[in-house]
């Protein structure tokens, strides 16, 4: 027997209020669990959501780590509108940042201004191309888009193990798995002297207004919209649904790759194995907390970032494992789709019968 039943007509205002409760949430299970490992919880909250924001390297930092959160979450958007469910953007950034330093470890010496935006643009590609192959295996092959993406970001990892360990491995590097440092021609500039934000910020600062009106102004948008919420209708009027899962998926592959191109030109200077903390995946959880809304997500990219820098800090005051910010982001991700499920369906009302059955 079924205990829930879809409602007839979800609340607008409540689908708004799920990311708020879903954060409250977090904070109240976050403040238990602080409790049980002896830490006091205002002083725990105080380390995470204040002491990185004390100091201009705190809001440095903050920028630095929210720019590539917002830029995957716009990409992932647009699939998710249309129920396209890319979930391998990590895999994405790093095929964007394998192309990228392609580029700045063949042209090394050089002093070009050509060298970054070729980066830039490489970085796309990859990200685009990485995506590209699950579009093709889903109009091809029916293949779900939520595995093949995921798998491939496996095969993206190994290959960046490869290249830096064989291949690309800086002779000078004492076996370390990385690449030679850029050259400055391969690198963003910093923004501030001292601090670590650069001009990679800017791509961010300039695809959100662009995602804004793709989103809310073009007919493609639209398309999308219409097939995620409606097929039947979106066949009706001739959309074509091969076309929307390819948009989909080279676009969010795209701005993911782009992302992976300035994290290997800005913070890190080079191809690492640890050239991202999970990016690609944070971004989902920043997407849906910002309502699939380009500014929602700046606000959800923030926080999540703000999450990242608050682990850290926790880390050296407070002796908490490495884990907690992965802590903080699955429970506020399980409270979001908990809440989420509570918005679209409700507990099914018993009825009694004439002769006393249901």
């Amino acid at each position: 027997m079924q205990l829930i039943e879809a409602r007839p007509n979800p609340s607008r205002v409540m689908r708004w209020a799920a990311p708020p409760l879903a954060i409250l949430l977090t904070l109240v299970v976050a403040a238990i669990l602080f409790a049980m490992l002896g830490k006091p919880p205002l002083q725990a909250f105080h380390v995470f959501f204040i002491e990185p924001l004390e100091t201009a390297n705190g809001w440095s930092e903050l920028a630095l780590k929210a720019s590539p959160l917002i830029l995957i979450a716009q990409g992932l958007a647009l699939g998710f509108r249309a129920r396209i469910y890319n979930i391998g953007a990590e895999g994405q950034l790093l095929a964007g940042a394998i192309c990228a330093s392609g580029v700045a470890i063949y042209t090394d010496g050089m002093d070009a201004a050509w060298i970054l935006p070729a980066m830039v643009v490489a970085g796309a590609v990859g990200g685009g191309l990485w995506g590209a192959i699950p579009a093709w295996l889903r109009t091809r092959y029916q293949a779900q888009e939520t595995l093949t993406t995921l798998m491939l970001t496996y095969v993206a990892t190994y290959l960046l193990s490869w290249l830096v360990s064989s291949p690309w491995r800086d002779p000078g590097g004492t076996n370390f798995p990385q690449s030679i440092l850029f050259s400055e021609a391969a690198m963003f500039a910093p923004l501030f002297e001292g601090l670590r934000v650069n001009t990679s910020v800017w791509i961010t600062v300039i695809a959100v207004p662009l995602f804004w009106l793709f989103v809310s102004r073009s007919f493609a948008a639209y398309q999308l919209a219409v097939g995620g919420e409606a097929v039947a209708a979106a066949r009706y009027a001739g959309f074509s649904a091969s076309r929307t899962v390819w948009l989909s998926l080279v676009v969010s592959g795209a701005a993911a790759g782009i992302a992976g191109a300035a994290e290997a030109a800005g913070p890190v200077g080079q191809l690492t194995l640890s050239l991202s903390p999970g990016y690609g995946y944070a971004a989902i959880i920043v997407a849906w907390v910002g309502r699939l809304h380009p500014l929602g997500i700046v606000l959800a990219g923030l926080l999540m970032a703000l999450i990242y820098l608050g682990g850290e800090a926790a880390q050296v005051s407070m002796q908490l494992p490495a884990a907690i910010s992965w802590l903080f982001q699955g429970m506020l991700l399980f409270f979001l789709l908990g809440a989420d499920a509570f918005v679209d369906y409700r507990l099914k009302r018993r009825r009694q019968a004439a002769g006393g059955k249901e």
